[in-house]
């Protein structure tokens, strides 16, 4: 039966270096690491993660936690975090805890304190303190990305500073008269994303003297279809309509265009629209955003709890601002007075 020491024989590698290039612990060059897998792939051997895991005490499995697998920034979130992991050898579990109470107390009562994770990301999720208590009380380095967890490190984007740089988009092309869609009551729960970002939009519309009108503030799910219905209200429903659209997510300004073709209106020459996220659909759609590299901050979730993990380190509690980037697409421009 092939063994480690003959895939160190064929590779020219020391058995140590095999070792942790193939269970992707330590310190290892990207080439002596290809030389290990190439090796272990032309003999047909396959490290052992059981008899690894007794060893160390490690399973090479990441927990990530989310709220739900049906909005595109969790599963952009997933998508960024599986590629990381894969790459490094490990395995994800993943924890989907929808709506139900009992779900969410499962997991962190129960699942992620039997040892069967490294660590964990918890994604868009306001741990309470006996859930952070609890898994700090096993051990486990804790990522959480979406706010701030105390004693956890975290990723997170500037929710008022992206809402405000959106709507100051919309005020440099010289629109005034801007509805805001934002987040529906119980999306507060978790950061209070929808008010931060409402609370973004105001301030850079007084800033800018401009009137906040209550009847162009409305509320939706985050999603295209419920933006849809919103939408209809907003532009069908009132006197005057805005010439300008700030959507708190990319699926909500796309679900307002879409409702804006409905009354015959042109985006942008009639109504700009324009949302926050980077979401997939938005190049189809023209769509100008804020994008928030969702991928990229599963990837560097993944990233910072390897790096300690792999290091035998203690992850200090951190807050990391992810970057994010304008992105202007057809779907704004200038006033159509302006323009005329």
């Amino acid at each position: 039966m092939t063994g480690i020491k003959d895939v160190a024989e064929r590779s020219g590698l020391s058995v140590a270096t095999v070792s942790r290039a193939l269970s992707g612990k330590g310190n290892v060059s990207p080439a002596s690491r290809e030389r290990a897998r190439a090796a272990a792939a032309e003999l047909g051997f396959v490290l052992s993660y059981h008899a690894s895991s007794l060893a160390s005490g490690r399973t090479h499995n990441v927990g990530l936690v989310v709220p739900s697998v049906h909005r595109w920034f969790y599963s952009a979130v997933i998508e960024g975090a599986s590629a990381a992991l894969l790459s490094a050898g490990y395995d994800l579990t993943l924890y989907n805890i929808g709506e139900d109470p009992q779900h969410r107390h499962s997991v962190f009562n129960d699942f992620l304190l039997r040892k069967r994770v490294d660590a964990v990301i918890a994604v868009s999720l306001e741990l309470s303190e006996d859930e952070m208590q609890q898994l700090l009380a096993v051990h486990r380095p804790i990522v959480g990305i979406g706010g701030p967890l105390p004693g956890a490190s975290t990723i997170r984007i500037d929710d008022s500073a992206i809402a405000q740089q959106a709507t100051n988009h919309l005020i440099g092309l010289g629109h005034t008269k801007i509805a805001h869609m934002t987040g529906e009551e119980a999306y507060e729960q978790d950061f209070q994303l929808p008010g931060t970002r409402r609370g973004g939009f105001e301030k850079a519309m007084n800033d800018a003297d401009c009137q906040v009108r209550p009847e162009w503030i409305v509320s939706a799910d985050f999603t295209i279809e419920g933006a849809y219905a919103a939408a209809r209200q907003l532009l069908g429903g009132a006197p005057e309509r805005p010439t300008a659209v700030f959507a708190a997510s990319d699926e909500m300004a796309i679900g307002t265009i879409l409702a804006a073709r409905d009354f015959g209106l042109r985006i942008p020459e009639d109504l700009s629209v324009i949302g926050i996220d980077g979401h997939d659909l938005g190049r189809v759609m023209g769509l100008t955003t804020i994008d928030q590299d969702a991928k990229g901050q599963g990837a560097l979730a993944v990233r910072t709890l390897l790096g300690a993990i792999n290091n035998g380190l203690v992850l200090e509690p951190a807050d990391t601002e992810h970057p994010t980037k304008l992105v202007v697409r057809s779907s704004t421009a200038v006033p159509k007075n302006d323009a005329a």
